[in-house]
């Protein structure tokens, strides 16, 4: 990967980061890539495209620190959930063994797993050592009939943002573009109803919960070509360039991948979130606007009503236990401010919400829903968070699981928001689930417990004789 080709991505030009006087993310430092190198941030943007073998070009370890941690689910192949990795030990190193060992390994893959394609990701010392594996992947398609993609994304060229795009840029320069879309069954055809074409980009399908928002898309009469990744399949990723529209789910993760489908292919995009039911209804709202279809836009009115009513008749027991309650909130990206939206809708007050891998986008929305005074945390170490905790009085932490022990150390209320989670919360029927996690988070009886004096604490504190047992 040529330094240009990553400061053209760090330069992204739908990115807000432009608008300012000195355009471009910030560039790497040392350091930046504790949180998540490039090769991490790659891998966990296109691991959940289910069909496709995963092969991790490198040392082993570097196969077994970032596998599978996205918590994504599927509707059919398990392929990505098998670890692959060319294991290069010193002496592959040293002898230069190992184009030949990827070229083998790309081999046992298509003959024990018959993938639909094979994805071969660079790390730091394939990249060091300067291993050809653009050529390598050629070669091997050619040889064996099945489409292999290199992923240059090797850790040290910057944080996992810039491997979410630099995955992205793969897809769009060896995937995108490469098949027409199936016509539509004829099953899935009913009188009247347009069907329309669209994608999701950014939508990983975290603990299956895009299981919740998939069937509103299929009652509207809305083909998803494909997710960029969560459930998607090879085949459907080819097709992305013939979509109507596109929605960017999280926006600094792939902006890049909707902006090049608007420039080569005129397919527009808008960013939304399935999280809450004011965002969840504004994300249809926006497909009917950009489809520009009348019929599509009074149906799909008639089901936010619908959808809206169950959804608040099913969170209205939950809303006067949590009514009031105060939430520090700290995460990043596109759930800085969806997250911020689907708690307001449980009448919870958002003290304050994280902002560090948060665009500028982010932040505007942050603004425009907590007010232009907005407390937004840049500092994610321990003790910033359990200063801002204790100086706002806020009830519970929502965060992602690295801060879980902290918390519990801490002997506060904790709920876990990132990827590792285990419960789908997008979507009007994720909502429900939201808030009883956190009802029953606020009001576990633990937290009583555990901040209460220890009884020997308690006996010397009354002036009573402590004796061992």
């Amino acid at each position: 990967m040529k330094a240009t080709d990553i400061q053209a991505l760090l330069n992204e030009p739908a990115c807000a980061h432009n608008a300012k006087e000195k355009s471009g993310c910030a560039k790497p430092k040392p350091g930046a890539t504790a949180g998540g190198c490039a090769f991490d941030g790659a891998q966990i943007a296109l691991l959940p495209i289910a069909d496709v073998a995963h092969i991790v070009h490198g040392p082993i370890a570097c196969a077994g620190s970032s596998w599978d941690n996205r918590g994504t689910r599927t509707t059919g192949p398990t392929l990505f959930k098998i670890g692959m990795t060319t294991d290069l030990t010193e002496q592959d190193v040293i002898m230069g063994r190992g184009e030949k060992r990827l070229f083998h390994a790309i081999k046992q893959a298509i003959d024990d797993h018959a993938p639909a394609a094979v994805f071969v990701y660079a790390t730091c010392v394939t990249a060091l050592v300067g291993d050809d594996m653009e050529a390598v992947c050629k070669a091997a398609a050619e040889r064996f009939g099945v489409p292999v993609v290199p992923i240059d994304a090797a850790g040290f060229y910057g944080t996992k943002n810039l491997g979410n795009r630099l995955g992205g840029e793969a897809m769009f320069k060896y995937v995108i573009g490469t098949r027409e879309p199936d016509p539509v069954p004829e099953f899935a055809q009913r009188p009247g109803i347009k069907v329309h074409d669209i994608n999701l980009i950014g939508e990983y399908n975290i603990a299956g919960e895009f299981f919740h928002v998939a069937p509103l898309f299929d009652e509207l009469g809305l083909r998803i070509l494909s997710t960029l990744s969560g459930d998607a399949r090879f085949r459907e990723v080819q097709t992305m360039h013939r979509a109507e529209a596109t929605m960017v789910v999280c926006a600094k993760a792939l902006l890049n991948v909707a902006r090049k489908l608007k420039e080569s292919y005129g397919v527009p995009f808008f960013e939304g979130s399935f999280y809450g039911v004011r965002d969840m209804s504004q994300a249809l709202r926006d497909f009917a606007a950009l489809l520009n279809d009348p019929d599509l836009t009074a149906r799909t009115e008639v089901l936010i009503a619908r959808e809206e009513a169950k959804a608040n008749a099913a969170l209205e027991p939950w809303r006067q236990r949590l009514r009031g309650k105060r939430v520090l909130l700290y995460t990043g990206g596109v759930k800085s401010w969806s997250v911020v939206s689907a708690l307001q809708d449980l009448g919870m007050e958002v003290v304050a919400t994280g902002t560090k891998k948060s665009t500028e986008e982010d932040k505007a929305r942050i603004r425009e829903i907590m007010g232009p005074d907005a407390n937004m945390i840049e500092d994610g170490s321990p003790k910033a968070l359990l200063g801002a905790y204790k100086d706002l009085r806020a009830d519970i932490l929502i965060a992602g699981g690295r801060n879980l022990y902290m918390a519990l150390k801490s002997r506060i209320p904790f709920l876990d928001i990132n990827q590792e989670r285990e419960f789908a919360y997008a979507g009007y029927a994720g909502m429900p689930e939201l808030a009883k996690q956190l009802a029953l988070t606020i009001g576990n009886p633990v937290w009583e417990a555990v901040r209460k004096p220890a009884p020997w604490a308690r006996a010397k504190a009354a002036g009573m004789p402590v004796t061992a047992a």
